[in-house]
């Protein structure tokens, strides 16, 4: 099982502390079921996990997951203990609140502003409930880890955000103030980041979502509460004529994913609890509309007749099912086959520098195909490199003059790409201007009729001083290059057997290398060396007479 830090031991060391007014004792502890680890990765606990799901009276059972998550810092953790309150108080009770008095104990919790809960727990005691159809069900608890601290990557908030999606009944969303555009796109991403790891199903992918708004602050438009929620949510998610389609796109992408969705505005707790550093969680310092509010949210989400079962593609799920989706869904989020969630920033940086690639690209592409594209004629190697030069500056001058999102460092890699794509397209236009070129086109025939003018006159050679046995065999390999001359001209003409084609063309440019090419420099060069010699000896010889 996984250790949790010395504060939050410290804090669950104070559990046992009574817990209602009838002075129910809270049974049970949080275990952290997935680890954060240092690398940004998530490691499950397997035998924390099983400690809860694979008990003898959970195992079997069908269970009902209740999970939170959210930005860091805005009272998960603090809500889920009344949560777990009501739970303990055995539902029916209407004291369930507790005394006022009585500090609130459960998950680790605490003001201030740095973060508090790492990764995700599960209460340690499952519920037994009877629900209304006469079943059986174990009711769990999560907490997350807050998203957008200052710690978390975009992938590490929507990879929790994903998995507590993916393994709840219930998923409460937790915001602050109001819903704005931004939590509903943040909901976009993380939910669209947990579709990808479940197999393609008609059915909506997720159960139930509730947003809870903390600290509402407009009653006089929707009151506190469900009804005020209810109101505020359809205004928030509704489609009218005329919308920006990227804005109706992100609202039927919403309605699309759960089964049923929700909403409860709840006002702020008092300022005690916001400003004193030694607030315990008492309800003599949390204010009136908060507490009658709570005692109308959490039975809306817990109560018997409102608790929802887990289901994954229509089946319910027991304790032992779920241990098998933690491990599933956690080593596809381990693996690398779901691409990696991206900020708005960095998704919009890197769509603009590949922009610039493209542009840059495209310009070099033109200035090459008019200097050596198409029908042009052939260009010598070393022109053309030079204009290859100039092409690529003034690609690259076209990509740094961009306006680009990111920085220079951002920036730097696209560069490097850009790079290497004119370099990968300048060896393409350098075989392309190679097939132009007259003489080295026909330098596989020239080869091979040499070959065979060659065997024609040793075969001779070979005859007349009575090497029949050799002149034969010699016929016999100019025949064999007959026919490899013959193949590769029918190669070319009807464009089949191009294998073949390619491989002569490798054996007569390997030839032509490293015989034939050395040996023709030699006769050239002794020819020329002669001639000028001669051409010495004929001056000399003038010089004489004269």
């Amino acid at each position: 099982m996984s250790a949790l830090g010395e504060g939050d031991r410290s804090k669950i060391a104070k559990t046992g502390s009574p817990v209602s007014a009838k002075g129910v004792k809270l049974s049970g502890r949080p275990i952290q079921v997935v680890v954060t680890k240092d690398d940004h990765t998530f490691e499950l606990d397997e035998d924390g996990l099983e400690e809860v799901l694979l008990a003898h009276d959970v195992r079997d059972r069908k269970v009902v997951v209740l999970s939170v998550a959210g930005a860091f810092r805005k009272g998960k953790s603090f809500f889920l203990n009344f949560c777990l309150r009501f739970l303990n108080a055995q539902m029916g009770t209407s004291d369930w609140l507790g005394d006022d008095g009585s500090p609130l104990e459960g998950f680790p919790w605490r003001g201030g502003a740095e973060r508090d809960t790492t990764g995700i727990l599960m209460w340690s005691e499952p519920f037994f409930v009877t629900l209304p159809t006469g079943e059986q069900a174990a009711v769990l608890l999560m907490d997350t880890q807050g998203a957008f601290d200052s710690v978390s990557t975009v992938k590490d908030c929507a990879t929790v955000f994903a998995l507590s999606t993916l393994l709840s009944s219930v998923q409460v969303f937790n915001i602050m103030l109001n819903i704005q555009e931004d939590d509903l796109q943040h909901l976009q991403l993380f939910t669209e980041y947990g579709r990808l790891a479940m197999e393609d199903s008609s059915a909506k992918p997720f159960q139930n979502l509730h947003f809870l708004i903390r600290d509402w602050q407009y009653p006089y438009e929707f009151e506190y509460g469900s009804s005020g929620g209810s109101k505020l949510l359809d205004k928030r998610l509704q489609v009218v004529d005329g919308q920006h389609s990227e804005l109706e796109q992100l609202r039927r992408h919403i309605r699309s994913c759960f089964n049923k969705i929700g909403c409860f505005l709840l006002p702020h707790p008092g300022l005690k609890v916001a400003t004193n550093p030694h607030f315990d969680g008492r309800l003599s310092d949390i204010t009136a509309d908060f507490k009658s509010n709570l005692r109308e949210l959490v039975p809306l989400l817990l109560s018997k007749q409102n608790l929802v079962v887990k289901e994954i593609n229509g089946t319910k799920i027991t304790g032992r099912q779920l241990v098998e989706y933690f491990k599933a869904y956690i080593k596809m989020y381990q693996g690398d086959e779901l691409p990696e969630p991206k900020s708005m920033l960095q998704a919009t940086a890197e769509a603009n520098n590949l922009t610039a690639v493209a542009s840059a690209k495209d310009s070099y592409t033109k200035e090459m195909e008019q200097i050596c594209g198409g029908d042009r004629p052939y260009i010598g190697p070393e022109m053309l490199l030079l204009q290859h030069t100039r092409c690529r500056e003034n690609a690259i001058r076209i990509f740094s003059s961009t306006r680009k999102m990111g920085g220079p460092e951002f920036s730097q890699s696209y560069l490097d790409r850009l790079d290497a794509e004119i370099s990968d397209l300048y060896s393409n236009f350098i075989r392309h201007n190679e097939s132009k070129n007259i003489f080295a086109a026909a330098k596989t025939p020239a080869v091979l009729f040499f070959i065979i003018v060659a065997c024609y006159f040793t075969s001779g050679v070979f005859g007349i001083l009575g090497l029949s046995a050799v002149s034969n065999i010699i016929n016999l390999a100019m025949l064999l290059v007959l026919v490899v001359l013959g193949v590769w001209v029918y190669s070319r003409y009807t464009g089949e057997w191009r294998d073949i084609g390619v491989a002569v063309d490798d054996i007569a440019s390997s030839l032509w290398e490293n015989v034939l090419g050395p040996v023709w420099m030699r006769l050239m060069q002794g020819g020329a060396t002669y001639a000028i010699q001669q051409n010495m000896v004929n001056n000399n010889d003038r010089k004489k007479t004269q």
